[in-house]
């Protein structure tokens, strides 16, 4: 697999609050902007999304691909690989909760994703830099919001 980029915020919620915007896959066009539609192909036993599919539309990069999601039983993490894509070879990524002492909620989002087509190195990072940075403030405004 490539190289992974990871980014943190902090956001003023607690984790099963960033989690459940988190799992709520139907809800993700209406915040999160690249991504125009989504549909939960398979649950697992819990009810939680297992295989989803995405329609991205993120500028330079479109694609339709679909995610398989493990959920750790303690509720603070979650993460996927990518199971199909057209543009994307590979795509590995996580979202890690760690509750903050002074309040507020730790959110790192790792990432890594392959394309099939070519790209430099020093451009894919800068893009998936750009990506989490965008779907973490993206994140952190849908759960402050409360909406």
């Amino acid at each position: 697999m490539v190289d992974q980029s990871t980014q943190s915020i902090v956001i003023q919620a607690p984790p099963a609050e960033i989690m459940a915007v988190i799992a709520d896959f139907a809800a993700y066009p209406e915040w999160a902007e690249a991504v125009k539609e989504t549909e939960v192909l398979s649950t697992t036993s819990s009810g939680l999304a297992e295989k989803v599919r995405f329609v991205l539309d993120a500028g330079v990069v479109k694609d339709t691909y679909v995610n398989v999601y493990e959920w750790a039983d303690d509720g603070l993490s979650v993460s996927w690989t990518l199971s199909e894509g057209q543009v994307q070879k590979a795509q590995q990524g996580t979202y890690s909760l760690r509750p903050q002492p002074e309040g507020g909620t730790e959110v790192t989002y790792s990432l890594a994703v392959d394309l099939a087509i070519p790209m430099i190195g020093m451009f894919k990072r800068k893009a998936e830099k750009m990506i989490m940075n965008t779907a973490l403030k993206e994140l952190k405004r849908r759960v402050e919001s409360g909406t």
